[in-house]
This record gives C-alpha cells, sequence and structure tokens, in this order.
C-alpha cells in the first residue's frame, strides 16, 4: 500500500526524523488559510500523487508569496500530472501540500527495503540526491553503496555509519544522520514497511539534516496489524479495477498490453506473462485466482479482465492443485452468461479434473481455443488476436 507525501513525512517525524513543516489541503481556499501559519520567505507547492518524478512533470512549484501560492494551487488541484511512473492519462491532482522553503547546501539519496534474497533490510545510498536513483545506478554505479542489516530491534552504529559514509559528512551533521537511519529503521520494523525512500535528504545551510522527499510503502499483508496506517489509504490513487479485484481476494495488477491473463499461482502468472512478450504481445494483466478459487470468484476475476477495454484476447492458464480444472471450467462458463465475450478465448487446462474441466468448456456453446500446454496456448492466443 502507498501512501502521500505528506502522510510519510508525518509518521518518519513521529519517529524521530526531520522534516519541513508542512500543511496540505483537498481545497485551494483551505491550504492558503492554513498555509498562513507557515514561517517562511518561500513557499514550496506540491502535487499529492502516488506517482514519482512530479516535478519534472509540473507538479513542485516554489513561489515567493500567498498571492502567488494562491494562483499556482489554483493551477495546479484538478490538473493531471503525466509522469515516468504514471499511465499516459496521468493522474489527477485532488490534493495539495504546501511547505516551508529549506536551504540547501547539500543532496543525498537514502532508501531502505526488504532484501528478500538475504532476509536482511538493505539500505541504499548516495551523494547524487534528487536525482533519479536509476539514472545515478546506470551512469555512476560507483555513487551508491547498499549496505545490508540484520532484522531485529535495533540498528547498530556500525552499521548506520556504513550507510552514511559515502555522504562525507562531519561531526554534528553525521551525528544527526545516525539519529535519522536509526529513526528509519525503527519505523520500517513498526510499521511493517516495504520501503522508505527519502530523495532528497539535505544538509541545510543551518546543518540541519532534513527529509525534504519521503515516500513510504507497506506490506499490505500486515496491515492488519496497523488500522491507523488502513486510514490513510487514497482509493482515489488506485486503478478501479483492481479496486474490484480486491473485493474478491484476486491478485490483479492492470498493465498495458492487449492479452488479458487468468492463471492460478503467481509462479505461473509470471511465467504466462513472459511468454506472451516471447511471442510479440503483451500482457493486459497479472490475475492470479489463487489456488482455491470458487467458481463464483473465477467468473467474478473473467469479468474483471473484460473491462479493459484494451484486451483483444483472453488465455486462461489452469495447473490444478487445490484449484480443480472443473471448478475453473464452470466459473468461465457462468460469466460468459452474464456477459458477451467478444474477442478471442484460449484455455489451457492440466491437473486435477481436466478432464472434466474440458468436457464443461467443449459442450458450453462458448466459442473457444483448446490448448495443450502453455506455448500452444501462447501461440495461439497471438495468432488469434492477429
Amino acid at each position: 500500500m502507498n501512501i502521500h507525501e505528506h502522510q510519510a513525512k508525518q509518521i518518519l517525524k513521529k519517529y524521530g526524523a526531520v522534516v519541513p513543516k508542512g500543511v496540505f489541503a483537498f481545497s485551494v481556499d483551505e491550504l492558503i488559510e492554513k498555509a498562513k501559519a507557515l514561517k517562511t520567505e518561500k513557499y514550496v507547492l506540491k502535487a499529492q500523487i502516488h506517482a514519482g518524478g512530479r516535478g519534472k512533470a509540473g507538479g513542485v512549484k516554489i513561489v515567493n508569496s500567498i498571492e502567488e501560492l494562491s494562483v499556482a494551487a489554483k493551477e495546479l488541484l484538478g490538473k493531471k500530472l503525466v509522469t515516468h511512473q504514471t499511465s499516459p492519462e496521468g493522474k489527477e491532482v485532488k490534493r495539495l501540500y504546501v511547505e516551508e522553503s529549506s536551504n540547501i547546501d547539500k543532496e543525498f539519496y537514502l532508501s531502505c527495503l526488504v532484501d528478500r534474497a538475504s532476509s536482511k533490510i538493505a539500505f541504499i545510498s548516495s551523494d547524487q540526491g534528487g536525482m533519479d536513483i536509476e539514472e545515478v545506478a546506470s551512469n555512476s554505479p560507483e555513487k551508491i553503496i547498499t549496505t545490508k542489516v540484520d532484522i531485529g530491534d535495533e540498528i547498530s552504529d556500525l552499521d548506520c555509519e556504513k550507510i552514511i559514509k559515502i555522504f562525507n559528512l562531519k561531526d554534528d551533521a553525521q551525528k544527526q544522520s545516525v539519529s535519522l537511519i536509526k529513526s528509519i529503521f525503527k519505523m520500517f520494523m513498526s510499521t511493517d514497511a516495504s520501503m522508505v525512500e527519502v530523495n532528497p535528504l539535505i544538509l541545510t545551510k543551518e546543518e540541519k539534516m532534513v527529509c525534504l522527499d519521503a515516500k513510504v510503502n507497506f506490506d499490505s499483508n500486515a496491515l492488519f496489524r496497523h488500522p491507523e496506517i488502513i486510514e490513510l489509504r487514497d482509493l482515489n490513487e488506485e486503478d478501479p479495477t483492481e479496486l474490484e479485484a480486491s473485493k474478491y481476494n484476486l491478485a490483479y495488477i492492470k498493465l498495458n498490453g492487449s492479452i488479458g491473463c487468468m492463471v492460478n499461482g503467481a509462479g505461473l502468472a509470471m511465467a504466462t506473462m513472459d511468454i506472451i512478450k516471447l511471442y510479440g504481445e503483451e500482457p493486459a494483466n497479472f490475475l492470479d485466482v489463487g489456488g482455491g478459487a470458487s467458481k463464483e470468484k473465477v467468473s467474478a476475476a473473467l469479468k474483471i479482465i473484460l473491462l479493459d477495454k484494451n484486451v483483444k484476447g483472453i488465455l486462461i492458464n489452469i495447473f490444478g492443485g487445490i484449484m480443480r480444472c472443473d471448478i475453473l471450467a464452470q466459473g468461465v462458463v457462468d460469466a460468459a452468461k452474464e456477459i458477451s465475450i467478444s474477442v478471442p478465448l484460449v484455455v489451457r487446462l492440466a491437473g486435477t479434473n481436466f478432464k472434466e474441466g474440458k468436457e464443461i468448456l467443449d459442450n458450453s456453446g462458448l466459442k473457444l481455443i483448446s490448448a495443450e500446454n502453455l506455448d500452444d496456448a501462447a501461440k495461439k492466443i497471438v495468432e488469434a488476436i492477429k
């Protein structure tokens, strides 16, 4: 689960990190009224959307007065921002955040995330803050260091010093940075975060280490332990189709391709997407119906795939284990009776009750294409949509 910048900063502040003073609002009038309490000569206005690259898209503005802030806020609120992390349609700005400006001396990059390969927390740090870390990694990999830390209640001073070594700080700034790392680590562990990114982390001319921007993601599977974080969820920032899928506990992620996929099991879903790309097309979604899906769940999954207007064909790839192929087949038939399926449909069934499932599909009257294996299925759906 993602949250907005202003929410991330409040959580970091709660755990001891230093962030600029700021206020957010859903309307220009509310924003201006709240901004009057800020003590600053310049205001930094930021669009609040769940995507990076806001600055390059015009979503971050520095203004010199309340009057200028009002004009800029009116221009920004309701605008659709298109960044490298949004769809081509962009995201509409529905809330604004304004904070006191900072006197920047140096900029750094800092993040931490779960490193599943080592079962540790990986801290990534760089003295190239304010830039896309992917660009830094590509052009100047020596400017980035990764420090892996054991999971626990606290992080050691030694690990903190390793993380910030690349910052090349002195005296009090170094002490502040060690304190910041400890705050972020405690917050990361306490909230079941999956990623914290501060870009840029700055050293001000007043020699204060400040989190100038912040992005935090949480492990959705752990949200039941954190009702206070669930309250921060902004449904306006989530894809409506993905929201609908969540009602049925379907693992669904919308993509930009033309072939809809319905698969049971994340690994099989990834393999299905890969082989579609191998044959020259793009998957329209990731959709895992799970190991014990009911026919109601399967029916819902098919309807959700068809909500995507870009879908030109559907590939159903089921390996029956816990999930029985006859249950899947009945769900497809039930969905087809309620909605019109006007695109090619390729089905590959294998495993538990696949003969019964194939019989249900064969007797359904549906126009579908049967496949023997995954390779055969991918070839047939690509040929069918062409």
